[in-house]
């Protein structure tokens, strides 16, 4: 199984909030998927010192290499331009 976190934050134009909360449902539903498929392993948003949702990290594991770029080519917050800063790093979560 490879492993992945994902370090992704949003732009930071006026229209950011907005287009993250455009696409979050879809996201969201993608998420979903993931979870039912043991793909997502844990998730959630980058809050910044107000509490606004500013990005998104993701520790997520898929088969190949492939299967994953496959799945993150196709994000909502990938295609939908949310996410403008992204760094992806591979992962193995502690055997504990």
């Amino acid at each position: 199984m490879y492993q992945y976190v994902i370090y992704a934050f949003d732009g930071n134009d006026d229209a950011a909030l907005e287009r993250r909360l455009t696409a979050r449902p879809f996201h969201l539903a993608t998420a979903k998927q993931l979870k039912a498929n043991n793909q997502f392993i844990t998730g959630g948003a980058i809050l910044d010192a107000a509490g606004k949702m500013i990005g998104s990290t993701m520790l997520v594991q898929f088969d190949s290499p492939a299967a994953f770029q496959a799945w993150f080519d196709n994000d909502p917050y990938v295609t939908m331009n949310v996410w403008q800063k992204i760094e992806v790093h591979p992962f193995r979560v502690a055997e504990v």
